[in-house]
């Protein structure tokens, strides 16, 4: 069974470095806000942990002044410690309080002291103090599953390539979201993998702008990042654990730990790893959540909607968005994200699908207003959709379109090379939304369950109609 132990951490006053008092000695303190300032002392707030176990703190954190859609007012960066020991930045952009969980690693019953500290170096010039509320510290005691997951997760350090920015880049691009975990079962009885993923704002390398929002419905990077067997017992396999390192490639990990987490660099463009350390910045996300089977790795997102805004603001400020005109949804260049449907469907192809030839899957919407069906490959035969798992995708639509200007929403069966012969079911669609003027998910308005077959004698078949 799970132990947990929750304390809340607040500052009796904002005057640093005023010492917080914990929820347990004074519950009339729980909520109150935490200024962390430029060129003030570091605030301190001490909290009991009643026993030992892996830790996590909850927070919500606002940067005033700051904008991830602006250059140079991106983020303020507040590096955490845990008894003077780094744990991790969490960089926080905008007024608009977001709440974040942060791993703090392994600790021990009894008193301890979190110390918060405004990273100047790392924060935009005009960024003066980030605020937090409902600071809570939580631990995970051992015999669980929760445990368990916090026990290997990694820690993420960022990436300091000299091309791409000041050794703090991720505090201004492709900067880690969140984190999550999967469990399944090993490669010998009684073991069980774990998997750690994690969502970049972006990736300034790899796969295009236009290709990540028809292949895979968004302009995030999403990586699993390192995997590791446990046997029964809930130890490390020796030598099991591998992480995904530069070209995608799957190598064993032969880098250090911290305890039991094993500590990974972000050293490319597109966010793969490396084994060894050395860049200044640090990400502890919590991975302590897990994805639904039933659902792509962009439900992660569609559960933090705030990754939404953070993405497009991205794009924005680099530049990636097209002028807006009325031909822009034939053009495959990305224009205002808000332009778009964001769907996600479920599908099974009759036979193996890889190599230079396969078979794919492109979403067709076609409005009240018109015949033009939009599709969501934009008839680029590669940018369809090949996976089999739950997978998103996005359709490029005329502005201002909305849920109610849809009439019917197909499935495209679309060949790649050489036509393989290959039959493709299309069981459902998972969600249908759009972005707000805010740049936030909208309700999804879509979902549908059903088996609809595309092969080469019937190539498209309506999978939805109003």
């Amino acid at each position: 069974m799970t132990a947990s132990v929750a304390v809340a951490a607040t500052v009796a006053a904002l005057a640093a470095p005023a010492m917080a008092r914990t929820a347990d000695q004074d519950p009339a303190v729980q909520g109150r806000q935490i200024k962390i300032g430029r060129d003030h002392p570091d605030v301190r707030v001490p909290f009991v942990v009643k026993r030992s176990g892996e830790a996590l703190v909850d927070l919500t954190a606002a940067a005033p002044g700051t904008d991830w859609a602006v250059k140079g007012a991106e983020s303020a960066v507040v590096s955490i410690f845990v008894d003077n020991r780094y744990a991790t930045d969490l960089v926080v952009s905008g007024d608009q309080r977001l709440s974040r969980q942060l791993a703090l690693g392994a600790l021990r019953a009894g008193p301890h002291l979190l110390r918060l500290h405004f990273a100047d170096e790392r924060s935009a010039a005009g960024s003066a103090s980030v605020l937090l509320d409902r600071v809570k510290v939580t631990t995970y005691a051992p015999g669980g599953s929760d445990y368990l997951a916090l026990r290997y997760a990694p820690v993420v350090y960022g990436r300091n390539l000299s091309d791409l920015g000041t050794p703090y880049q991720n505090a201004t691009t492709d900067t880690p979201l969140i984190a999550w975990h999967e469990a399944k079962p090993g490669t010998a009885p009684g073991r069980t993998k774990l998997t750690y993923s994690v969502v970049w704002s972006n990736e300034d390398g790899g796969t295009n702008t236009p290709a990540l929002m028809a292949r895979w419905g968004r302009t995030t990077d999403i990586e699993w990042v390192y995997d590791v067997e446990v046997d029964e017992r809930g130890n490390r396999v020796p030598g099991s654990d591998t992480y995904q390192a530069a070209n995608h490639q799957t190598l064993r990990f032969a880098g250090r730990y911290e305890g039991d987490h094993a500590l990974l660099e972000t050293c490319t463009s597109n966010n793969n790893m490396c084994d060894k350390v050395s860049d200044p910045m640090r990400f502890f996300l919590s991975p302590l959540r897990t994805r639904p089977a039933d659902q792509p790795r962009e439900h992660m997102m569609d559960t933090d909607p705030w990754t939404y805004q953070i993405m497009a603001k991205e794009m924005i400020r680099e530049g990636k968005i097209e002028a807006a005109s009325e031909t822009a949804p034939a053009t495959p260049e990305v224009s205002d994200q808000r332009n778009y449907l964001y769907v996600a469907i479920k599908k099974t192809t009759d036979r193996p699908n890889t190599g230079s030839s396969w078979v794919g899957v492109s979403i067709g919407v076609r409005l009240r207003s018109g015949g033009t069906v939009y599709l969501s490959n934009h008839v680029d035969p590669t940018w369809s959709i090949q996976r089999d798992d739950p997978a998103a995708t996005t359709v490029e639509l005329p502005p201002g379109t909305t849920a109610d200007d849809i009439q019917e929403i197909t499935a495209n069966r679309v060949v790649v090379g050489t036509d393989n012969g290959a039959v493709v079911h299309v069981t459902g669609v998972k969600r249908g939304f759009f972005l707000g003027q805010d740049y936030l998910p909208q309700q999804s308005f879509l979902t549908w369950d059903g088996d609809v077959t595309v092969d080469a004698g019937t190539p498209s078949a309506v999978i939805w109609r109003r």
